[in-house]
């Protein structure tokens, strides 16, 4: 799944994101695995007074969030049938079972449905089954009068109801608005993580996988859709139809789709044919893209990378696609990016719908990464899952990884690796406080289990498999995740399995013995990341590790010890070298004398470096002397390592100013915009205090500094992806800072695209610049807003809603957020986005903490508790504030909630650190901050004379 986080985040260079970015806060762009259910035995009945109480006041006889391991699923027949009128759903389940120990209980999930006609069907006859419910863990007990005996199948039936789902998760309502303005309403599913247990009664966790048998009711005028490919279509009394679907392979609940619409879709073939597991035939099968009819014709991109993306696949890993079709479908109502479910995968609108005249460069580069992603899931979470979610990273970490190994091969022309290291710097920005968490790390309830689907698991999981695959070389780490794919095929899996197939390819590609599992349980089983402190004394190197940790509480980095992969170069030789630092202070030597040494070569490692003694001098030196003669990613990596010593008062704030200067002769994507990530959060600190003069000085200080590379963009669509989403980048920074020459051009260009009534083609790649500009004044606002009414291009609407909110007009923001809230113009599923978009702008942060306040209820009751979208919501909101007065009322707040409406959310503690040390920064740095720009101010000034 594409987490609402990370579905942002990957339109990193969008215009949307880059107005977060650009005004943002510190964030800008934008132990041991849990053990498995004892269960064989169930809790000893005579002890009814430890056991919970069931509904209708009987003890209920399992007392743990997760499930029994007495019984099994095999086999689901599932028959679905929603009513697209009244919003309600009824069907029957049948599931067969496999029972492991004697048992007279069946403990399954069900969630918020009425549950009825319960039947046991035994070889011995057709026998109702008691049941009790208890809702707090959404469990069902089934009881019968006769023992279900070890080793025997046996069959439930379930007959349910309940109403479709005004969230998005389970089986939910969607709607969208025709041209015309009618409203069609149709229902989606989302079950990922723990959510396929409020659609139908089943056992709701990844390791009891099964295959699924599906029919759809439903009216002539819709189609259904589900993992598998329709094989009849049957006519009921009262004119209904009912769809029966081909039998899925063994696979989760999560992973179970079913969606009816009045969707069309446009259709091709892999270059391979997507081979039926089940069969030699040689037959070949579509891929599939479906939307709303009047979409239909932003799908022809979506299709093709589909296409291009499955056989890459298929090749990469050497095991065919599993299932003999696979859909894309674009969701009008989503909350999260996307999400993988096996034949049938799920996007927004924005995710999958492209324009070749309306889309940007960002917005191509976005889409193919997000499909990537969701393809890329259908070996890794698919075929092989993850035995529980404390291994969410297993899928998570590597569909994030794959995105940029499938598109750096298939689509070598979007510049894919321009802009990894964004995702390492994500990560670190939440990995950096004590609130974090380990890669693997145990999980209970559901809101534990969403708050999984984050940065950590994501971000850092990519990064780390990133430094993995370049220690082992990437020959050597693509045969042992095949091997790991192959082993494993249709069975959950923990991290330790990866490691001893990667072990295992490692002993045989290398003269070294490596205990790849030795070394990466260091950075899976551990939270946060090492600092690698630099000390060159002539040839002799001296090296120590500690935590990096904003905190003034030393003694929270104690105990921390990493097996870090380094790499390094030197201003004598550009050859990579490696060493495996394992203690905390380690020495190496190098053949002669250098000049400067640069660590974590390209940024492939996950950790950050600090060079002591005269190593920052010698890099600043460099840099402002011969800049090129380090890689652009090392760049980047030396301004993010920089600023952030600061933070924990390793470096002087002076110090990386000094380094920020040579920026004035950049040019190359990722550390332009780190440059921005660095100095931007600067001012956007000061904005909520009365600092006007300071704050409008560094405002100025990096409008200089960038404003050559400003006068160099064209306002047209040429150049590389890269050279294009830093157009973008550049040229909506300096309209937002006021830059003269880009305002008056902006304003131009609004005025004619006005006066044209929207029918000028702008060039795409700078439109989010002049709505901007043009959402400035009353009539502009209006304009764009009527404009977004009416458009069908989903990254038209998305470039002129963020243009909405950017606006100094006070009633404007009022107005955006009125609208998202309400549904009807503006979709709700884009309501958390303009709340954080509001929160960034200077005009609107204090409507945007109000509103979070005032309608949290009504918030975690739609986006759910330990969502993504909460966690983002919450620490978005208020990572910009910096005074105690403004930490106070965030606790104040907070602190009022209660275990149901979120206290335990680790989100709340990270904001709590993130306030506290922009508070701790502002304390320390604002002195040597203004002391450095008056004296800069006053050097250029003299220079000017």
């Amino acid at each position: 799944m594409y987490s609402t986080v990370s579905y942002l985040n990957t339109f990193s260079g969008s215009p949307a994101l880059i107005v977060t970015m650009l005004v943002a806060p510190v964030l800008l762009l934008l132990l041991v695995p849990f053990p498995p259910s004892s269960g064989a035995q169930l809790p000893n009945q005579g002890q009814a007074k430890d056991l919970p109480i069931a509904t209708n006041g009987q003890p209920f006889p399992w007392d743990r969030m997760r499930l029994p391991k007495t019984i099994s699923p095999l086999h689901y027949d599932l028959t679905i049938h929603p009513n697209l009128t009244t919003l309600d759903f009824t069907g029957v389940a049948r599931i067969e079972l496999d029972v492991h120990e004697d048992t007279s209980i069946i403990i399954l999930h069900a969630k918020q449905m009425q549950i009825s006609n319960v039947l046991l069907l035994a070889p011995e006859g057709i026998r109702p089954l008691h049941v009790l419910e208890y809702p707090h863990f959404h469990q069902l007990a089934l009881l019968s009068d006769s023992v279900l005996t070890k080793g025997r199948k046996y069959e439930v039936q379930l007959e349910f109801a309940a109403n479709l789902s005004d969230s998005y998760h389970g089986f939910y309502k969607s709607s969208y608005r025709t041209s015309s303005g009618e409203v069609r309403v149709m229902a989606s599913t989302q079950f990922e993580a723990t959510f396929a247990r409020a659609a139908f009664p089943c056992f709701d966790e990844p390791a009891f996988k099964a295959n699924f048998t599906i029919r759809i009711i439903r009216e002539p005028r819709h189609i259904a859709i589900s993992n598998m490919p329709k094989v009849k279509t049957v006519e009921l009394p009262g004119g209904l139809l009912e769809d029966h679907f081909d039998t899925t392979i063994k696979m989760s609940t999560y992973l179970v789709a079913y969606i009816v619409s009045d969707f069309l879709s446009v259709s091709k073939t892999t270059q391979h044919g997507v081979k039926v597991r089940r069969t030699t035939d040689a037959v070949m099968h579509p891929i599939s893209v479906y939307a709303v009819p009047e979409k239909i014709n932003q799908t022809a991109y979506a299709l093709d990378a589909a296409v291009k993306l499955l056989d890459f696949y298929d090749n990469y890993y050497d095991i065919p696609y599993q299932l003999p079709k696979h859909d894309l479908a674009a969701i009008p109502d989503f909350q999260a990016g996307a999400m993988e479910n096996w034949g049938l995968s799920t996007y927004r609108e924005t995710g999958l719908l492209f324009d070749p005249d309306r889309s940007s460069a960002s917005d191509k580069l976005g889409i193919t990464k997000v499909i990537a992603h969701e393809l890329a899931h259908q070996w890794f979470g698919n075929l092989v899952t993850m035995e529980w979610w404390n291994d969410l990273w297993l899928k998570e970490g590597f569909a994030k990884f794959m995105e940029y190994i499938s598109l750096d091969i298939s689509y070598p022309e979007l510049h894919v690796d321009d802009f990894f290291l964004g995702k390492c710097f994500d990560a670190m920005e939440v990995d950096s406080l004590s609130s974090s968490h380990p890669v693997s790390t145990p999980v209970e309830n559901p809101m534990q289990i969403q708050e999984m689907f984050d940065d950590v698991s994501y971000d850092k999981g990519a990064c780390i498999l990133n430094m993995l695959r370049d220690f082992l070389t990437p020959e050597a780490f693509e045969i042992g995740i095949i091997q790991y794919l192959k082993r494993y095929s249709y069975q959950n899996t923990v991290s330790s399995h990866l490691w001893e197939s990667l072990t295992n390819v490692s002993d045989v590609c290398s003269d070294d013995e490596l205990d790849v599992r030795a070394i990466m349980d260091t950075w899976t089983l551990q939270e946060g990341f090492p600092l690698v402190t630099v000390e060159v004394r002539g040839r002799e190197v001296r090296l120590s590790q500690e935590r990096y940790l904003k905190t003034d509480d030393p003694s929270l980095t104690e105990g921390f010890l990493w097996q870090i992969p380094l790499t390094y170069m030197t201003s004598t030789s550009n050859t990579i070298q490696r060493f495996l630092l394992k203690t905390k202070t380690d020495i190496l030597y190098l053949p002669e004398e250098v000049d400067w040494v640069k660590f974590n070569v390209d940024m492939s490692g996950y950790y950050m470096v600090h060079y002591a003694g005269e190593g920052w001098n010698s890099i600043i030196r460099l840099l402002q002397h011969n800049h090129t003669a380090l890689s652009g990613n090392d760049r980047a990596n030396l301004i993010h390592n920089v600023f952030q010593l600061v933070s924990i008062g390793k470096v002087r704030l002076d110090t990386a100013l000094e380094l920020s200067l040579y920026l004035s002769r950049e040019t190359e994507i990722m550390a332009v915009t780190q440059g921005f990530g660095e100095l931007v959060p600067l001012y956007k600190l000061m904005e909520k205090r009365d600092m006007a003069a300071l704050e409008n000085q560094m405002k100025g200080y990096i409008v200089d500094l960038f404003r050559g590379l400003i006068d160099r963009q064209e306002w047209t669509d040429s150049g590389s992806v890269s050279e294009r989403v830093l157009r973008s980048y550049l040229l909506l920074f300096a309209c937002v800072r006021n830059y003269a020459p880009c305002v008056t051009k902006a304003t131009q260009l609004f005025n004619k695209w006005k006066d044209s009534d929207g029918t000028l083609s702008l060039p795409v790649d700078i439109t989010m610049a002049v709505f901007v500009i043009g959402a400035r004044t009353p009539e502009g606002w209006d304009f764009l807003f009527e404009k977004y009414r009416h458009s069908m291009q989903m990254s038209v609407k998305s470039r002129m809603k963020t243009a909405m909110t950017v606006t100094s007009l006070q009633d404007k923001l009022t107005w955006c957020v009125h609208l998202a809230s309400y549904g009807e113009v503006m979709k709700t599923q884009d309501l958390p986005g303009v709340v954080v978009s509001v929160s960034k702008n200077p005009h609107g942060y204090k409507l945007a903490w109000d509103f979070l306040r005032a309608n949290w209820h009504t918030l975690i009751k739609k986006f759910d508790l330990g969502s993504s979208t909460i966690s983002h919501m919450v620490t978005q909101v208020t990572n910009q504030y910096s005074t105690r007065e403004m930490l106070d009322e965030v606790r104040s707040f907070f602190g009022s909630l209660t275990e149901e409406t979120g206290s335990e959310m680790r989100c709340i503690q990270q904001t709590y650190e993130t306030i506290e040390d922009n508070i701790r920064w502002m304390d320390t740095n604002l002195p040597l901050l203004q002391a450095w720009l008056n004296k800069r101010s006053h050097k250029v000034a003299h220079e000017d004379l």
